[in-house]
Order: C-alpha cells, then structure tokens, then sequence
C-alpha cells in the first residue's frame, strides 16, 4: 500500500478490539468478584451461610453476560472479514480475468507483460507478444448462434493454452481476439515460430466450424532482427502484435507475420487514408468515370460502366481497388457508393436513350434488406429510366446470402432493372444459382480474357463460360479487352459485349458529353463552354495511345 492510498477497511477492522476487549474486562471482572461470591453462593446454597451480596452477585451475572457479548461479537466480525476477504478476491478476479475463458482481460494483461518482460530481462531472454485474431467468427455467430460462438471461444481458448510454457500468459482482449506472452532464448525466434506452428496444427483439428481459421501477430521486446537492441514497453509490444495481425488479415488471413517496421509505415498510410476517405466524402471529391461498353461484331457503343473515381487534392486520382475496401472496413461504402450512383443517374439521364449504365454493387450493400428499395427511389428522384440500368453483383454476394440476394434481384428486375453476374468464374457461383437466380447477362473476367492475348492461344474456360451463356440463355459481356488480338478472338465466339482500353480509358462526365455530343448521342445537349474533346470519338471507337494505358 502507497502513501497516498487509503487504508483498507477490512485492515481497520482487524485492529478494532473493542468487542474482544469487552470480552477479556468482564473475564478479569469475573475472576475479581467470582472469588468472594461464589464461595458465599455455594455456601447458601448448601445452608451453611448467610445470603450472598446482591450487588455481587448482580456484577457477577453481568460479567458473564458481557463475556457471552464479546465473545459473539468478536465472532461474528471475524466471519465478516473472512466473506469480505473472499468478495474482494471474487472481484479482483472478475475484474483481472474474462469471465467466459477463464483468462486474463486486456487490462490486466498489459501490467503481466510488463511483469514478464523485466523478468524476462533480468534473465538475458526475450519476450514475444502474439495476438490470434479468429477470421471470420462473425459468421458463425450469424450461422450457428452465440452459443456456438462461446463454445468456439473457450475450445480455443482451451487448445492455446494447453500449448503454453508454464510462465506463458493467456488473455482474451475482446470479442474474438487473444493474445499471449511468453519468454524465449534471445536471438532464437524460431522456439517462437514452432509454437505458433503447432497452434495451427491444434486448432485445425475438427472445430465442428469449418470456416474458422485464425490470423496471428508477432512482436518481440528486442529490434526487428531479434538481436539485442532497444527494449520495448508492454503496451508497445501489444501496439506492434496488433499491427503483425493487421498485415497478416491484409495478406489473405489464416497466416502470421511478425511485426517489421514497413507495417508501421503501411498502416500510417492506411490511417491516412481513411482520414481523407472521411474528409473526401464531405468535400465531394469522390466521382463517377465511365468506360465504354462496345458491342464486339458491329464496334458500336451501346453503354458505360460507372466506375468510381476519388480525386484526392494531396494523393491525386485515386481508383477503386485502394479506397473501396477501405470504406467498406469503416462502413461509409453505402454511403460513398449512393452519392456516387446519384451523380451517374443524372450524367446519364441526358444520354442516348439506347445507351444503357452499369453500376457495381458491393457485397456490403447486400446486405442491407431496403437496397434495393432505396436504389429504386434514387432512380426516380433523377429521373432516369430503370429499363437503362444494369446492376453487376459479384459471385461472393451469393456466398454470403443467396436468400436475401435473390429476393433484391426479383424486386429490381420487377422494376426493370437489369442484373448482371460480375467477375464469373473467379468466386462461389455454382450452376444451381445460375439456373435459380434471374440473372440477366454474365460478365467474364478480365483474368480470363487476358488469355486471349497470344495469338492461336484460346482459352478453353473463355470459350466454356461462352457455351454456358448460350445454354442458359445469358448475354456475355467480356472486360480487359486491351489490343485487337484479344478483340479478333472473342469476334469468333458470337455475339458479346466488351470493354477495356482498346475502347479508350475511362472519362469523367465531361468527357462523355464531349463524346457523345460528338456523335449526335445526347438527349438534350447543353452548352460547355471551354471544353475540348481529348479525341474524337468513331465507331468502332479508336484505341488509345499505348502510353496512356496503365
């Protein structure tokens, strides 16, 4: 106990001795006075006295009386002490330790870390700090229940630490997340790695939820070489495992990193960027490009994909594959994609009336049961016809909840809207959900176009997906389309659409107008004073300058 802590109760009334003090007066009084009363009492008794003293005896009876009081009393303050003794355990205990696992919490690991890392340092050893992170675990609470999600917890729980040095600590930090410390030889990391291997060993054994793997973060108290260097506090270790288990999530998930300092670089830039994410999306600087939609046997433009576009004022034109997931983690994809999907209905409501928009939709999205009842009320508001909008869903939407997918795409084709299957081939259709869900077109994949790029080379799952698409009756759209060797090969496999930069790469909504004002193609032309067109625009279109492909 510090000086300036307040003296614990229980201590206090250990040292009250007032009722014990009682006690031991009325003995000393008893003695004092039993001596000259109890002798004349017996002797009354027996009639061989006179009557005892009154007052005696009455000071007599009072000894016994408060001996009896005392006694009880002190009694009864020692059973008091002992049941708040164990409260006061039960509650250092609960609040040390989750209740679930029976292992420690965040808070309590931080002041054991630190405890083992001076330990580990008076002994010329090292500590490492690993955090398990459980991928996926969401899911099986959505599938299984939280029951089953606790039972999952403590088995883990149960298998790690059955793997543990005797000195090693265990803590579950929150949710679906672990963590444990232990000391290892400096300089000898791998005694580490081959724990960490038979972790994975252990918990790959039947779980009963085969779609649980874990994702784990290495740090250690020395430099990143494991030599002997600047030590490390406990909650900078915690800090450099968490960023190991960032990088290892990052990387597929279902492996483990230890910490190097570039993960400390790549996650200032992550944070950075969901800064300007945050800052861009007030500012508006987020928008829609659009790259054209040729049909491959006549060259003419029959539509645009929307694509989004983020033009940071400090990292310049930023594209989709470094922001989406980014805003999906933080959750402002909806609200990103919405104003995005408002400003391509008024671009467009002023194109060609043949010409068609196609919008990617994210699995996040889907998840929302009223999607498509607020996409339909954005139709409206813009004024923009839904027969002229094509919806693209990836294959992994299917995955996650076919049932609630295929009652948004029932909805949205009763309004007129198409939808189209993205990426097919790459994720978890099958040909049942092909066969059962109102799919309007199929696009393949630009991995497997790519393979038409050689010449004589034909790619045999090109030309299956093509097949499949006569025989369930699915229009094609073909992305990556990038020089004529590839264009000639898919003009051999029918009637498709295709789109890629040999049609030129995508514009902004200017340039659009520029185009199709061009070629007579818009609705309600408007004056744009001091706009060029970057090139003229042909049918077939031209290609673009190799350079200018990225």
């Amino acid at each position: 106990m510090t000086d300036h802590e307040p003296e614990n109760p229980l201590v206090a009334a250990e040292r009250d001795i007032i009722a014990l003090g009682i006690a031991v007066a009325a003995i000393i009084m008893l003695v004092g006075t039993g001596g000259s009363v109890l002798p004349e009492a017996i002797a009354a008794l027996l009639g061989d006295g006179d009557k005892p003293n009154v007052i005696l005896v009455n000071a007599l009876l009072l000894n016994i009386a408060l001996i009896i009081f005392g006694w009880r009393r002190y009694r009864e303050l020692t059973r008091e002490i002992a049941e708040r003794r164990r409260a006061e355990a039960r509650a250092q205990l609960l609040a040390a330790t989750d209740p679930l696992t029976r292992c420690l919490n965040r808070r309590s690991m931080i002041e054991v870390t630190e405890g083992l890392r001076k330990l580990a340092e008076t002994r010329g050893e090292a500590l490492a700090y690993c955090m398990i992170d459980l991928d996926n675990f969401k899911q099986i609470n959505d599938m299984h229940g939280h029951a089953a999600g606790d039972a999952v917890l403590v088995m883990v729980c149960d298998r790690v630490r059955a793997l543990l040095p005797r000195e090693a600590q265990l803590a579950r930090l929150g949710g679906d997340e672990f963590a444990f410390v232990t000391t290892f030889p400096a300089g000898h990391p791998e005694r580490v790695d081959d724990l960490v291997v038979r972790i994975y060993e252990s918990l790959a054994q039947p779980l009963r939820m085969p779609e649980l793997t874990v994702s784990i973060g290495l740090a250690c108290d020395t430099d990143v070489d494991r030599a002997a260097g600047a030590q490390v506090d406990g909650n900078a270790l915690m800090h450099r495992a968490d960023m190991a288990l960032y990088h290892a999530k990052k990387q597929g998930r279902n492996r483990y990193f230890w910490f190097e300092p570039s993960m400390e670089n790549e996650l200032r830039f992550r944070n950075q960027l969901e800064n300007g994410i945050r800052r861009g999306l007030a500012r508006g600087e987020f928008v829609p490009f659009y790259e054209q939609q040729v049909d491959v046997e006549s060259g003419a433009l029959v539509g645009f994909e929307m694509l989004a576009r983020w033009r940071s004022p400090q990292l310049g034109l930023i594209g989709p594959d470094i922001f989406v997931p980014i805003a999906e983690e933080i959750g402002l994809i909806n609200e990103l994609s919405e104003r995005l999907m408002e400003q391509a209905f008024r671009d467009a409501r002023d194109w060609d009336e043949s010409l068609t928009l196609s919008i990617n939709i994210s699995p996040v999205q889907l998840r929302d049961p009223w999607f498509a009842q607020r996409l339909l009320k954005r139709l409206v508001a813009a004024g923009f016809p839904p027969q002229r909008l094509e919806i693209e869903i990836t294959e992994s939407c299917l995955h996650e909840n076919v049932g609630l997918v295929r009652s948004m795409i029932i909805s949205l084709r009763n309004q007129g809207v198409q939808i189209s299957l993205d990426d097919f081939g790459t994720g978890y259709s099958s040909f049942e959900q092909l066969r059962s869900l109102p799919f309007d077109r199929i696009k393949i994949d630009r991995s497997f176009v790519s393979e038409l790029k050689e010449p004589g080379q034909r790619s045999r799952l090109v030309e299956a997906i093509v097949s499949l698409g006569r025989g369930l009756d699915l229009p094609l759209t073909a992305e990556g389309v990038e020089d004529e060797e590839i264009l000639k090969a898919l003009k051999t496999m029918g009637r498709l659409k295709a789109q890629g930069y040999l049609y030129g790469l995508p514009e902004d909504a200017e340039g659009v107008r520029t185009r199709l004002a061009a070629a007579g193609r818009l609705i309600a032309p408007r004056a744009e004073p001091g706009v060029t067109a970057s090139r003229q625009p042909g049918a077939p279109p031209l290609p673009p300058h190799r350079a200018a492909q990225g």
